[in-house]
């Protein structure tokens, strides 16, 4: 199978993206480390994939807390791919944005993968390959009413993947963007509502919202060999919304 033998990390995979994610990376063969703070949530998706002849273990963990950042990455030990794919939906209009939650969104949309990444890519390296995937979306590069933080916090995170791969890539690791439209999450839809979210989804060439699954395979495109030659770059997989 095409990741045995490889170890791979996802954040925020109890659900939505991330689970996806996790279920078809190890349905390639990978032992897929599962993490987030929700330990039922983690128990499942771990469930779902050994159940399909898969391996994978749960990591409790609160990215928004340094020190267990630190502990997920000692618990990790070395790893063969990062997917950075959790976040904070900071939604609100600049003028009612709240500082807390602005707080929070920087703290796990652009901190945690920033010393996520800082512990797990010396492993990497020292290894002489490796593929980080990081997980932003469509608002960090048009304009979305009421996303104004949260697609800054993405837009710093496309930024960083640039710089990675000037950094790490020399040595044998990639590190790319996806860039999600919009999905049918539980996050998504809790935040925006179902009718709210379709509105954005007609925005789209495809006029639809993207399944998890969609978006996952994108990821793992990009985490396997089939992409050796990518690098520093950015997906866009949002049904076309920012080529038009």
């Amino acid at each position: 199978m095409e990741l045995t033998d490889k170890v791979a990390l996802i954040t925020g995979s109890t659900g939505g993206i991330g689970a996806a994610t996790a279920q078809l990376m190890a349905t390639a063969g990978a032992r897929v480390i599962v993490t987030g703070r929700n330990a039922q949530r983690g128990a499942a998706t771990v469930q779902t994939i050994t159940e399909r002849g898969g391996t994978a273990r749960f990591i409790a963990a609160d990215l928004t807390d340094l020190a267990s950042l630190r502990r997920l990455a000692e618990q990790a030990g070395v790893v063969d791919i990062l997917v950075n794919n959790a976040a904070i939906f900071a939604g609100a209009p600049t003028v009612a944005q709240d500082v807390a939650s602005f707080d929070a969104a920087l703290a796990a949309n652009v901190r945690a993968p920033f010393f996520l990444t800082a512990a797990l890519a010396p492993g990497m390296i020292a290894k002489g390959s490796g593929s980080i995937v990081n997980v932003s979306t469509m608002a960090a590069s048009i304009g979305v009413a009421g996303l104004s933080a949260y697609g800054a916090t993405k837009a710093a995170l496309e930024s960083l993947t640039r710089t990675w791969a000037a950094e790490f890539s020399p040595a044998g690791v990639r590190v790319n963007t996806v860039a999600p439209g919009p999905t049918r999450t539980d996050m998504m839809l809790a935040m925006m509502g179902e009718p709210n979210a379709m509105q954005v989804a007609k925005t789209t060439l495809l006029g639809r919202l993207a399944m998890p699954h969609e978006i996952a395979e994108v990821i793992f495109f990009l985490a396997t060999d089939r992409a050796s030659y990518l690098t520093g770059a950015t997906i866009a997989a949002d049904a076309g919304r920012t080529a038009i």
